[in-house]
Formats: structure tokens, C-alpha cells, sequence
């Protein structure tokens, strides 16, 4: 058994996974250091006095980390994390079988499993993103369905009540959901309702309901809740989620698929 690090090497993994998270839960870094919520509070009052950390409600951000949300733009978004991006959409892919109906959810993530999809015969894609619908321009073979709704400008697609209607309609297979937030304690989340019903009626109206999400999104939170990880049928993230993390999540009775970076 490896001896307890001292304050300060706590203190030094506290302040890399939050350069790797940006924020994270008080649970989630008990959880990641395995050390108890008082051991972890004293370790960020003494990064906070320092100048390193600044607390949020349930939990903790660096201190030079932008209060400003991450990009919403979908021009700045599609830019970031490609080869993470790139490795779990070909994962994704290959749980997609001839004669499947998927849904594809928002975000630049589940947009990148399109170029994989080209070789399925039969295919049916119900999504909700207007770029999504575009990359299939190219792929007419495959059937496609956007869900119409209320449009969101600044993310390329919509969501809401007309959205969710077009997605009841519909068997599906496998739903791909997309977050931008996910931790063990709050599961899913997103900052808008109607993207709440959205996804909650894409996951009730699929056999299953697989996460494409990486690790650098892991640890956070937004406000509203859309399910527990036990939820969900798998998960799909980089090698960079730690191992630990998987494990808890594995217990918990969801599978958890680490990619590695493609070379």
C-alpha cells in the first residue's frame, strides 16, 4: 500500500486535475484523490489563500480560469479537443448496424461520427443539428430526419417541444447524447429546459442511450439535470478520464469505453 501524500503533493494533483477540468465538484475530487471532503476542503482553503483556486458552489475553479463560459459558438467549439473528438466518434460508429434508426444529438462530438457511418446500408438518422444535417448532404444514402423546433443560433440547432415530438415519433436503436457537462454526482446536465426534453425523449425512445463526451468536459455541471450516468447504457470518452473514474462509473452499472488518441 502506497503511503498518503502530504498536503503539499495533494495539493500539486488537486491543481492538475483542475488544468485538466477547469472546475470540479468537491464529490468528484474526494472521489479522484481518494481522500475524504474535509481533507479536500482544507486543501482548497489553502490553494484559495494562496491565490491558485477560487470556490464555486459545490466545488472549485482555478483562479486564472475565465469566468466566461467555454465558447458557445459553433465556429469555436468545432476546433477544440479534434483528436479526442475524432477517436470517440469512431468508437461510437461501430456500434451502428445496418438497418438502424440513431439519433444523433447536437454538438460538433456526435457530428464527427458521420464520416464513419458511410459504409452502413439502411441507415435512418434523426438529429437535431442543422451541421449534422449537412455532413449527411454527403452521405445520401442515408436517410435523414431533422427534428425542426426552436432554433438555437448559437449552437446550430434546436431543441423544445417540436423537437421532442419529431423524436417520439420515431423507434430508435441507439441515441448518442451529447453534453457539454458530466460528473458521477450530477450525472448529465445542460443549461437549458428545453434541452432537458430533448434528450430525456431521444434516451426513452431508444433500446440504448450511449454518452459521447470527453474528459475534459468531466467534473462540471450545469443547471439542470437530464439523467444519472447509471442511466445510460455506456459511455464513450478519452484515456485521459482517469481509471478510477471509470471504475466507480462501471460499478454503478454503466460501461465505460476509455479511447486512446488515434496516432
Amino acid at each position: 500500500m502506497s503511503a498518503p501524500l502530504i498536503p503539499e503533493q495533494r495539493q500539486q494533483e488537486l491543481m492538475r486535475l483542475l488544468r485538466s477540468a477547469g472546475v470540479l465538484s468537491i464529490r468528484t475530487l474526494t472521489e479522484l484523490m481518494d481522500v475524504s471532503h474535509m481533507t479536500v476542503r482544507r486543501d482548497i482553503a489553502s490553494l484559495e489563500d494562496a491565490g491558485q483556486v477560487i470556490s464555486v458552489q459545490g466545488g472549485v475553479r482555478l483562479a486564472e480560469w475565465s469566468q466566461i463560459s467555454p465558447p458557445r459558438e459553433r465556429e469555436s467549439r468545432a476546433h477544440l479537443e479534434l483528436p479526442r473528438k475524432r477517436a470517440i466518434a469512431e468508437e461510437a460508429a461501430a456500434l451502428v448496424e445496418d438497418g438502424m434508426a440513431i439519433f444523433l444529438d447536437a454538438g460538433t462530438t456526435c457530428e464527427s461520427v458521420v464520416p464513419f457511418l458511410a459504409a452502413r446500408s439502411d441507415l435512418t438518422v434523426v438529429t437535431n443539428d442543422f451541421f449534422t444535417v449537412k455532413a449527411l448532404f454527403e452521405h445520401p444514402s442515408i436517410e435523414t430526419i431533422h427534428t425542426g423546433g426552436s432554433v438555437d443560433v448559437s449552437s446550430g440547432s434546436s431543441s423544445g417541444p417540436l423537437a421532442a415530438a419529431t423524436v417520439h415519433s420515431v423507434n430508435l436503436d441507439l441515441t448518442f447524447l451529447s453534453t457539454g457537462t458530466w460528473d458521477i454526482e450530477h450525472g448529465v446536465t445542460t443549461p437549458q429546459t428545453d434541452k432537458v426534453t430533448l434528450k430525456q425523449t431521444a434516451m426513452a425512445n431508444a433500446t440504448d442511450t450511449v454518452l459521447l463526451a470527453d474528459s475534459t468536459k468531466f467534473g462540471t455541471f450545469e443547471r439542470f439535470k437530464v439523467a444519472p450516468l447509471h442511466r445510460l447504457s455506456r459511455i464513450i470518452t478519452d484515456a485521459e478520464l482517469p481509471a478510477s473514474v471509470a471504475r466507480s462509473i462501471d460499478d454503478a452499472g454503466t460501461l465505460v469505453d476509455r479511447v486512446p488518441l488515434r496516432g
